[in-house]
């Protein structure tokens, strides 16, 4: 553990995925290296050990600060009035369609961040999802109360596995598109907003 302030390592770790996020918005995850994070950042690269052990803490880092920013956001949806169905699936659709970097993570790299992270950052993630999850469950219950448990679990074990691949149906390359014409495949761009949007109206009861 780094000598210093809790404050300072704070700022580090910070720092850290902060250069990771940006390198993370124009290359791969496998072509962005411990070397690569730590020339964006001010201190020595091998300093970075002595905060994340490995590529994969930093990203998964990442995905814990994305899922924080998204439970904010939805915390601000559930503190206002209740709203009906179709303007709630609007301002829930809203929420999700600025966490590209966390959709992108989640279909992408999932396994590889959570197979070569220590246990103590896993569950330091797996505490912030299952935040997320509680943060949805108990604002559910709070706009519509017809659901019941039932219905909302229903609509937690429909949601959350459809996070894990809404990304590549609204960020398809150059390479795939190109692909799916010659391969005849009909493609019809969507957008997060679009598709999540749609599934929760269909998720949620017809009147709020």
């Amino acid at each position: 553990m780094p000598v210093g302030s809790e404050a300072l390592t704070r700022a580090r770790k910070e720092e850290i995925v902060n250069a990771c996020a940006a390198l993370y918005k124009t290359m791969g995850f496998r072509e962005i290296t411990l070397d690569a994070i730590g020339k964006r950042t001010s201190f020595t690269r091998t300093s970075i050990y002595n905060y994340f052990h490995t590529k994969e803490e930093i990203f998964l880092a990442l995905l814990q600060r994305e899922h924080e920013a998204w439970i904010a956001d939805m915390q601000e949806i559930f503190a206002g009035p209740a709203l009906p169905s179709g303007a709630f699936a609007e301002a829930f659709a809203h929420a999700l369609e600025g966490r590209g970097c966390m959709l992108k993570l989640m279909s992408m790299n999932l396994y590889e961040l959570e197979g070569n992270s220590r246990m103590e950052n896993l569950v330091a993630f797996k505490r912030v999802y299952a935040q997320a999850m509680q943060t949805i469950a108990q604002g559910l219950a709070k706009f519509f109360p017809q659901m019941g448990k039932s219905g909302v679990d229903a609509f937690l074990y429909a949601f959350f596995p459809f996070l894990f691949g809404i990304y590549p149906y609204t960020a398809a390359t150059g390479k795939q598109r190109a692909a799916m014409d010659l391969a005849g495949m009909r493609y019809t761009p969507r957008t997060v907003f679009e598709i999540t949007r749609a599934l929760v109206e269909k998720l949620l009861p017809a009147q709020g």
